[in-house]
């Protein structure tokens, strides 16, 4: 009887103990759910604090939550000065560009009025020579400051791209338009072919790009022509200009787009190297791209890719 009653006894002790084991357990995860709910819920309301701008370190002791919060009091603070330099920086550069284009305006434009009213004088020959270099290397000048402030202006954000639905049509008409005469003063042949095409593409920057693609390929072309040419894609429309100049071999034609850059051989033609990497910077902050393919003595093809919906 006693050893049964011991046995129960035993039994009794070992359910209680099971059943303080199982409280104990049961109110350490509730203690822990509640714990990292506050915590999601404190972290939540940091971020949120952080995302307006409100976020203030509110008091510091010796918990990991405070250690995170002071880090993220940090962080943000660090990012607000970051952001705040970068748009000081940004300001200077805007002004800096307006000042130049300001102040160099005027006197360029000067001195090619200047150059042309000299040349309407009676000159020697030596002299009329030395007047149509000054408007020459003025036009280039020109052109070159022009050009630098606007990829002064692209590469720095201070000039935003608004790509929209367009058909792709009259951008190449008016491109032709300007060209024919470059075309004919070579006698080229200067040939259009495309129908309604749309795409999603800034309107005058993208004029711009491809404008600069068809006159390097006038520039460089000395018989045969220039052709354009449309071809529509799943997800791109390619504006393709072809000519018969040339060619660009094949170690080069990864460096043709790099700023400023300038063929040794073709060094006896007018340029800057500044047209193809306008074009690209230009074509690729739309979300498009442009490839080339070239063999030397058979000329080139650049392609210029644009998004046929707008990318989300």
């Amino acid at each position: 009887m006693n050893d049964k009653v011991l046995y129960v006894g035993y039994i009794d002790i070992i359910i209680i103990t099971a059943v303080i084991a199982v409280i104990i357990s049961v109110t350490a995860a509730i203690y822990e759910h509640h714990k990292t709910r506050s915590l999601i819920k404190k972290l939540d309301e940091m971020l949120d604090k952080a995302i307006d701008g409100s976020f203030t370190e509110a008091h510091f002791d010796e918990s990991e939550l405070s250690s995170l919060e002071s880090k993220l009091w940090k962080y943000l603070t660090s990012s607000e000065i970051s952001a705040r330099k970068t748009a000081e920086e940004k300001d200077k550069i805007k002004t800096l560009i307006a000042d130049i284009s300001h102040q160099t305006k005027t006197p360029v434009s000067n001195i090619l009025l200047y150059s042309e009213l000299l040349s309407e004088g009676e000159l020697s020959p030596e002299m009329r020579e030395y007047a149509e270099r000054i408007s020459s290397q003025s036009e280039k000048l020109s052109f070159l400051i022009k050009s630098l402030v606007k990829l002064s202006r692209l590469e720095t954000g201070i000039i935003s791209l608004s790509p929209v639905s367009n058909n792709i049509s009259p951008m190449l008409e008016d491109i032709i338009s300007q060209a024919k005469l470059k075309a004919e003063e070579k006698s080229l042949y200067l040939e259009l072919s495309c129908g309604d095409e749309s795409a999603v593409f800034d309107m005058k920057w993208t004029t711009e790009a491809v404008w600069n693609i068809v006159d390097n390929a006038i520039k460089y072309t000395d018989k045969g022509g220039v052709k354009i040419s449309v071809k529509e894609y799943e997800m791109f429309v390619c504006i393709e200009i072809s000519d018969t100049g040339r060619g660009i071999p094949e170690d080069e034609q990864a460096q043709i787009f790099s700023r400023f850059y300038r063929s040794g051989e073709f060094a006896d033609r007018e340029g800057l190297g500044i047209g193809l990497y306008l074009a690209r910077q230009i074509i690729v902050s739309e979300g498009g791209y442009i490839k080339v393919s070239s063999e030397k003595g058979k000329g080139t093809v650049f392609g210029v890719y644009l998004n046929r919906r707008e990318v989300i």
